[in-house]
């Protein structure tokens, strides 16, 4: 039996499912929405061999034609360039408004087909179909979407909700280790922004998680989600509330862009920046060092790396300054004020500096 959730967004409200074998029913979940029988399946030559014949099937069995498109694997995918390649295959076949884009594939899919339907013919319907923990977690739910710039990551995009989440737990099973541990960073965040009884389950169930035990997995998907949905029912436009969201996002994505996307995975990066928050909170005196060494020891239970890696200030910090989360050209930094609990603050450049030097 499939868990559901529903993200309240009024119109734009759409509903999550979670749970094993859900692919071979990707049919008959799209049954009730109002969308054309043509669809745009988008997924990456990774994923394709895996999955797609899946997802082919369970849509021709419910009279949907679809339309392929395979990206290649990675971030590189994540280009105009790319997204270009997708609307001459969608206009060639005479796309309309209400034929579907389908991502199949983890964060970087979801991200690349999003952007195209948001922008295809002025939006199409959107259908998330995530194969990642991290993509179950936190990409597929809340409506970002967009493709990187050579300044920087997501930096070309848009806020465009999906109709329809469809978290098949059975993917996971062929998901490398590293790339499950990524996925665990996420869901890591959601206890330490939000919910520290979350985070207290996290520290009795990680190694479960690891080893993909069911229940464990689709509780924290759908915990995760949950969180999420809440969050992006408030703020759908991350003007205030949704900011939380970017915990360890700032620190990582500038981690990320300085390593030229080749070093760490999203999660990695992600867990990284968690660390030098906290770190940058307990400077400030906001918390105690227990918190600290609790997120250390569950992101190292997590096989997630823990420390700053030697790198180039300047560039760092240029890189960090040029992330979407700066206002008016300082540094917003999302900072725990207790266990599940976060607050926004400014930093400056020194504060980062001594945190980097500590880490």
């Amino acid at each position: 039996m499939a868990g559901k959730l529903r993200v309240d967004l009024g119109e734009r409200s759409y509903n999550i499912y979670c749970g094993k074998g859900l692919l071979e029913e990707l049919g008959l979940l799209l049954e009730p929405l109002d969308i054309a029988k043509r669809c745009l399946v988008v997924t990456d030559e990774t994923v394709a061999p895996l999955y797609l014949s899946r997802v082919i099937q369970s849509l021709e069995a419910g009279g949907f034609t679809p339309l392929v498109k395979q990206v290649p694997p990675g971030e590189e995918a994540k280009s105009l360039k790319v997204a270009s390649e997708i609307y001459d295959m969608a206009l060639e076949a005479g796309w309309e408004r209400r034929c579907p884009v389908l991502a199949l594939g983890g964060g970087t899919v979801g991200d690349l087909a999003g952007f195209v339907a948001a922008t295809l013919l002025r939006g199409v319907p959107f259908i998330q179909l995530p194969t990642t923990l991290l993509a179950q977690v936190d990409s597929s739910v809340g409506g970002k979407v967009a493709v990187n710039h050579p300044r920087g990551k997501n930096l070309i995009g848009a806020f465009y909700q999906p109709c329809l989440v469809v978290a098949d737990l059975s993917t996971l099973r062929t998901l490398p280790a590293r790339e499950l541990s990524s996925g665990l960073a996420e869901v890591i965040k959601y206890g330490m922004i939000y919910d520290a009884v979350f985070f207290t389950y996290l520290e009795e169930h990680v190694e479960k998680a690891l080893e993909q035990k069911e229940e464990v997995l689709e509780k924290i998907v759908l915990r995760s989600c949950e969180i999420k949905a809440q969050i992006v029912a408030k703020d759908e436009r991350e003007k205030d509330l949704r900011a939380i969201l970017n915990f360890g996002h700032t620190v990582g994505h500038a981690l990320e862009a300085v390593t030229k996307f080749q070093v760490y995975r999203h999660g990695e990066a992600v867990a990284i920046g968690m660390m030098m928050a906290t770190r940058m909170a307990l400077q400030r005196g906001l918390i105690s060092s227990e918190i600290l060494k609790r997120l250390e020891k569950l992101l190292r239970r997590a096989s997630l790396p823990v420390e700053m890696p030697e790198v180039d200030i300047g560039s760092f910090l240029e890189a960090l300054i040029r992330d979407k989360k700066v206002r008016d050209g300082k540094v917003r930094m999302v900072l725990p004020v207790k266990l599940g609990r976060v607050e926004i603050m400014e930093v400056d450049t020194r504060e980062v500096i001594e945190a980097l030097q500590r880490s």
